[in-house]
């Protein structure tokens, strides 16, 4: 029975789903991805019958991608640590467009008092000179230039004039191009109306893809969402892979949900186990020290 299904299914993927016609150029149904069309009238035509299964379908490969356990954090590129989830603990390093860890950038400057890059060895500048490196980035298509670009022009930093339709703009590209917290600034202005009209389905839209871009804010905010709401299990899911990538908050969630007894003693110790794991990986006496720096706080 089981090879009698299979069949059927690989068959289905290599036949036009209402007319039955074979062959190469068939599009894939880009609800759930699961029939296949030699045309958008014949398309059109199996609407009506396949609209329900669609549905049913693209809806489970969206809990499917949302549930998933998001790609690694990007590593520091001097440490080779994970960099931390604190804004104030990584640096933009506009010369050369890496992000550096506050451990890392705090270990070159005790050493050398230059205040060159810790990668690059480029001297800092002054805020124009930032502007201007960034600029360069920008142009160059690189997502995180133009994520911190988005966020002077959101908010009129540096010189650069406040326009916040343009900072959506550059949210939406940077986030197109693979940064997922500019698709969280980008669902933030959906959520306020700067830079763009006040649309919810947007705001949930660009939360979601920032969150399986692996960004923890956003996956933070849709598991306090769905708590909120009644759906238990999947803020529990939420703050779960939130635990599992060191996430301080997401297991002080899921200690509140399990004194209430909404989590059972082995899933919690099994979120404790992870979270020491995945949050060790992330220390270092560097890290520690530019903790105690007031230039870095």
């Amino acid at each position: 029975a089981v090879n009698i299904m299979c069949g059927s299914i690989v068959h289905m993927m290599l036949t036009c789903a209402a007319c039955g016609k074979d062959g190469n150029g068939l599009k894939t149904c880009a609800g759930c991805k699961s029939v296949k069309y030699c045309s958008a009238d014949c398309q059109k035509e199996h609407r009506p019958r396949h609209k329900k299964e669609c549905k049913q379908r693209a809806a489970a490969l969206h809990q499917e991608a949302l549930f998933k356990q998001p790609p690694p954090r990007e590593e520091c590129p001097i440490c080779c640590l994970p960099l931390p989830f604190k804004n104030k603990e990584a640096k933009f390093q506009a010369c050369c467009g890496k992000l550096l860890c506050a451990g890392c950038i705090c270990a070159v400057h005790a050493t050398d008092e230059r205040s060159l890059c810790p990668f690059c060895r480029a001297p800092e500048t002054g805020p124009s000179g930032f502007l201007k490196r960034l600029l360069k980035r920008v142009e160059a298509d690189d997502p995180i230039a133009m994520f911190n670009l988005g966020k002077m022009s959101l908010h009129g930093m540096m010189s650069v004039p406040k326009d916040a339709k343009k900072a959506a703009g550059l949210f939406l590209r940077s986030g197109d191009l693979g940064y997922a917290p500019a698709y969280l600034n980008l669902a933030n202005s959906y959520k306020t109306g700067e830079g763009a009209d006040k649309d919810i389905k947007k705001e949930i839209h660009y939360n979601e893809l920032a969150c399986m871009g692996g960004d923890i804010i956003a996956r933070i905010k849709l598991g306090e969402d769905a708590w909120n709401i009644g759906k238990k299990q999947d803020a529990i899911k939420h703050f779960m892979i939130g635990a599992r990538m060191g996430h301080d908050e997401s297991l002080s969630a899921l200690k509140v949900i399990f004194s209430h007894g909404d989590l059972s003693k082995s899933d919690f110790e099994m979120a404790l186990r992870a979270h020491k794991e995945a949050s060790d990986e992330m220390k270092s006496e560097q890290r520690t020290a530019a903790a105690s720096n007031t230039i870095y706080q």
